[in-house]
């Protein structure tokens, strides 16, 4: 005899579990263990699971059985009476189930056992795979259990194989109407009651950096389905870890949620003799009062809530240090290079022999000691860490020992710091400090550390040979003991849901020896650039990604190039731009998909505010006052009215002027070549930023009007779609210069350093454009249309630019039709006779022939030829074989 069954007190998954195993074992019984939760037993009394000839366990004879088939469960403790014959030498056991091993886990001959959000998803696979096609009935049955156990497809740990599943099972006739009649119902007035009492009772406790939520209640009747109470209340206080406990009569009932992976509530219900995921567990805990099974709880978190509060993971490395032989002055340069208010000092041997502090620093200063040595000032007693130092240990360096700054020692060697602002960021359930002084890197009023996955964002937004290769370059970094991060536009843009491949990547270590760590790996060269510690990845279909060894930046005055040393992440991101591009998404496999955040992107994302990180951004590099114009108009974002203030200070001090005019074309060509050009100029006009470029460049109506022009000029030629390219950026370039005299735009380009080839362009295709202008409005006035020959010599040789700034500056609509005659017709004209045809035909060669195709060209396209016939005729008529003179 075969039996299918799945755990006591069954639930929808175990329900449709049994139904799908049945279309794999049609002969098998279906058997319950022991009772049904509520919402299962309302089902059955509405349902035609009578067709099925479900028995009870009561009427198995379990000495007949011979192939036990468990769905949903593989733990001796929670099948009931069957556990009685799972030691049967001959009993043939067959295992389906999603959960995870506990200590009574049982073997089986056959195990199909998978991390998917519902044992019904597995079966429906082997469904799927097998051509097996089950009802309507059992498909909304399978539903039940697949939306129950995921959540409605909502829970964390919801995989593809699970929405795969449901998409099957609505195609075979699933109801989801039923679904939501038995899933989605209204709350009893005693569950009301109950909600109520585990909202009043309900606390937080920090255990290990972690935040976890404690409720309970006593009642003495029963009340079903306590596990949708569970999410409502995890919901309404929005809440990463909840365990809830009530006790009814005798028993305790105990359901936990969980959003993180340092809490595993599934190992922690163990020790309750239930079980579960990670994410979502239950057990019933019996003759136990309730007040010592929470405090029996509470104790067992901290064995475990998995910390990640060792030093290793909060430290900040590489470490700036100073020689104990250093001065206050050298001291005092460092720390407001890098905006430090502590500093490692080293002996001889390199070893950590004190602390420095900006305040000892300062009041040295201020008494004039600039020249005295660290090691009379430097504070020496204080307390080092190992890298899997605890909390506790970290806590003492901070509070027992008053240091900045905890020092990270292995083996005797500097590997990090643990500064106050990392552990209260911690400890405050990853909240940053923003008051306390002693931050290493300031940050805006309000802001909290932002640590979201965005595994699911990167599956679903991102193609797949790119999900691969970002998951291989975490596997190389794991190899090679570095952290390892997306950053930059890429992963702006995947939250803003728009498409971007250019792939930044930062490591934290030596970004050159990760690039060629990783071309050993996959077909691929490198491009390195030792003077910059950044490396090219180069794929065989031209794919690239840019490879950056974490760094810090200084600069040594305003608006020069900065200084480059290695430093954390949390470094790196500080140098840049705006908070929105100061976003970074960890690729090591164990931390996949998190995103962090330490500056409030994503708050401007959602704000649609372009601001940035300090103060003197502005100061430091003028060209971010371009770009945060590009960006406001690129993404249709607003820049922040302090950012605002800064740009106009910024403006003020003239700081543009101390750049070098090549990095500003640059930022140029990039405004130039975004889609929203003309409004972009004209912030930059409001910023006073383009008289920088030039005093009496200004952006009036009439340059506005010029430019939508030039658009209309470059929409028209790119719907012929010769597959000529252009540079659009240029194009706009000549219109923005458009009322300069000749004189100023040679200054101009001197200053920005414009290429020799487009300079040609500037000071002499332009200055020609604009006198053909002149002569064209004089023939108009004369009313002749002009021959196919005068126009073709009117524009031949001109750049595509050229010719679309001359389509966008006149106002005739005849010599828009000219240009569009010359670039659709007169342009490809060519001569079909060679100079060996002529050699041919009798004509000596000479220096005359070019006459002749001249001759040639002009009559083909004036019309008065056509064929290869013809031009022999016209030469033999017009030119003399003897001296080829014109006859």
């Amino acid at each position: 005899m075969d039996i299918i069954t799945t755990h006591v007190n069954a639930d929808f998954d175990g329900l449709g579990s049994m139904v799908a195993a049945k279309r794999l074992y049609p002969d098998a019984l279906l058997v319950f263990p022991g009772g049904q939760e509520r919402g299962l037993r309302d089902f059955l009394l509405h349902s035609t699971l009578y067709a099925y000839d479900v028995k009870r366990i009561r009427d198995i004879d379990l000495g007949e059985v011979a192939r036990l088939i468990l769905v949903d469960v593989h733990s001796a403790d929670r099948i009931g009476q069957f556990a009685d014959i799972i030691k049967n030498p001959d009993l043939e056991i067959h295992i389906y189930d999603h959960h995870p091993a506990g200590e009574q886990t049982i073997r089986g001959q056959v195990e199909c056992i998978q991390e998917v959000g519902a044992t019904t998803t597995i079966l429906t696979q082997l469904l799927m795979e097998r051509d097996i096609v089950p009802t309507p009935d059992e498909a909304t049955m399978m539903m039940l259990g697949l939306y129950e156990d995921t959540g409605h497809l909502l829970f964390s740990g919801t995989t593809p194989k699970d929405f795969q599943a449901a998409a099957f099972l609505l195609q075979q006739g699933a109801n989801l109407n039923t679904v939501a009649d038995f899933l989605v119902r209204e709350m009893t007035s005693e569950q009301v009651d109950l909600l109520n009492e585990l909202l009043k009772s309900c606390q937080k406790l920090m255990i290990n950096g972690v935040e976890i939520a404690i409720a309970s209640a006593s009642i003495d009747y029963y009340v079903g389905d306590i596990s949708s109470l569970v999410h409502r209340l995890k919901d309404i206080e929005n809440l990463n870890v909840l365990i809830v406990a009530v006790r009814m009569d005798d028993r305790i009932f105990l359901v936990g949620r969980s959003r993180l992976p340092e809490m595993h509530v599934g190992e922690l219900f163990q020790e309750f003799g239930g079980g579960g995921h990670a994410f979502a567990a239950s057990a019933t805990v019996r003759d136990l009062p309730l007040a010592q099974l929470l405090n029996q709880i509470e104790k067992l978190l901290h064995k475990h809530v998995r910390s990640r509060c060792e030093a290793r993971y909060l430290m900040s490395a590489p470490v700036k240090t100073l020689p104990a032989n250093s001065t206050i002055e050298i001291a005092r340069q460092l720390m407001t290079r890098f905006n430090f208010n502590a500093i490692p000092v080293l002996n001889e041997q390199h070893q950590v022999a004190g602390i420095i502090t900006r305040q000892v620093v300062e009041k040295a200063a201020h008494h004039k000691l600039f020249k005295m040595n660290l090691d009379e000032m430097m504070n020496t007693d204080f307390q080092v860490v190992s890298p899997d130092a605890s909390l506790v240990e970290l806590q003492q360096g901070i509070i027992e020992h008053n240091q900045r700054c905890v020092p990270v020692v292995d083996a005797g060697v500097l590997v990090g710091v643990v500064t106050r602002t990392d552990l209260l960021r911690y400890m405050l359930g990853d909240r940053q400090l923003l008051t306390d002084e002693s931050q290493d890197i300031p940050a805006r009023s309000g802001l909290q550390l932002k640590q979201k996955n965005l595994r699911r964002l990167i599956e679903t937004q991102l193609p797949e040979s790119v999900r691969v290769l970002l998951q291989q370059l975490g596997e190389v970094a794991d190899q090679l003991g570095l952290k390892i991060y997306l950053v930059g536009g890429f992963v702006r843009d995947l939250l803003l849901r728009q498409s971007n491949l250019d792939v930044d990547i930062v490591v934290e270590g030596d970004g050159i020896v990760f690039a060629d760590a990783f071309a050993k790996t996959t077909q691929c060269r490198v491009r390195a650039h030792e003077k910059f510690g950044t490396a090219v990845i180069v794929f065989p279909d031209g794919f690239k990604i840019d490879i950056a060894s974490s760094r810090l930046e200084y600069y040594d005055r305003p608006a020069v190039l900065p200084q480059v040393e290695h430093a954390s992440i949390r470094h790196d991101l500080y140098r840049r731009d705006f908070t929105i591009n100061a976003l970074t998404i960890s690729l090591n496999r164990d931390s996949f998909g998190q995103m962090l955040d330490f500056f409030g992107g994503q708050r401007d994302l959602k704000d649609k505010a372009i601001r940035v990180l300090h103060n003197l951004s502005f100061i430091e590099d003028p060209t971010r006052l371009f770009r945060a114009v590009r960006f406001e108009q690129r993404l249709g974002f607003s820049i922040g009215r302090q950012t605002e203030r800064l740009m106009r200070s910024a403006a003020r001090l003239k700081s543009v002027q101390k750049v070098a005019g090549l990095r500003i074309l640059h930022e140029l060509e990039q405004i130039l070549d975004e889609p929203r050009v003309v409004p972009a100029l004209a912030r930059l006009d409001q910023f006073d930023l383009l008289k920088f470029i030039d005093p009496q460049l200004r952006f009036e109506q009439q340059t506005a009007s010029l430019f939508v022009a030039a658009e209309r000029a470059s929409s028209w030629f790119d719907l012929l779609y010769t597959g000529e390219s252009y540079r659009r950026w240029l194009l706009y370039l000549f219109c923005l210069f458009d009322n300069l005299s000749r004189k100023e735009v040679s200054r101009v380009g001197d200053w920005l350093r414009v290429q020799p080839k487009d300079r040609v362009l500037l000071l002499e295709q332009l200055p020609k454009a604009q006198q053909l202008l002149k002569m064209i409005q004089q023939r108009r006035n004369k009313h002749t249309d002009p021959k196919n020959s005068e126009i073709y010599y009117w524009f031949n040789g001109l750049s595509m630019e050229v010719i679309l700034y001359l389509m966008a500056r006149s106002d005739s609509e005849n010599l828009r039709k000219w240009i569009s005659l010359y670039m659709t017709t007169l342009r490809k004209e060519q001569v079909i006779l060679s100079g060996d045809d002529l050699i041919f035909l009798g004509f000596p060669p000479g220096k005359y022939f070019q006459d002749i195709f001249e001759f040639l060209l002009n009559a083909r396209l004036n019309l008065e030829i056509n064929t290869r016939e013809e031009e022999i005729l016209l030469v033999k008529k017009h030119f003399s074989i003897a001296d080829g003179s014109p006859s």
